[in-house]
């Protein structure tokens, strides 16, 4: 899968689309999911063209890597996810499920969740 520079996610990046913000930093941007899938169902997306975490862990600098990580934590602690606990997703290609090719992390609760997988 190769970077759409014209995906949802770039659009809500360069200010084309809105999003319902959470949090925002120089390495990253987190909204809610316009289709919750629990409670709390927020993305993470770092800034920078990077179509899954292979292409990111690949090829992004170091200081974007440890940034976005961090910024995936702190939206985790700011939603006070971290205590009943939460699932963090990244689906990668189209056996991973991964519907948009831009980086992101989901991070669920809110409830408890179910299995990981469906059979």
């Amino acid at each position: 899968m190769s970077y759409d520079p014209n995906n949802i996610f770039a659009k809500i990046l360069r200010g084309e689309i809105p999003c319902d913000k959470v949090y925002e930093d120089e390495f990253s941007l987190a909204f809610h999911d316009i289709n919750p899938q629990a409670p709390v169902h927020v993305l993470v997306i770092p800034k920078g063209d990077y179509v899954s975490m292979d292409d990111f862990t690949s090829s992004a600098p170091a200081a974007l890597i440890a940034g976005y990580m961090r910024a995936v934590g702190h939206v985790a602690r700011e939603l006070e996810l971290v205590t009943p606990g939460y699932r963090m997703l990244a689906n990668i290609g189209a056996n991973g499920g991964q519907e948009v090719p831009h980086l992101h992390i989901h991070l669920f609760g809110g409830k408890k969740l179910g299995p990981m997988l469906s059979r």
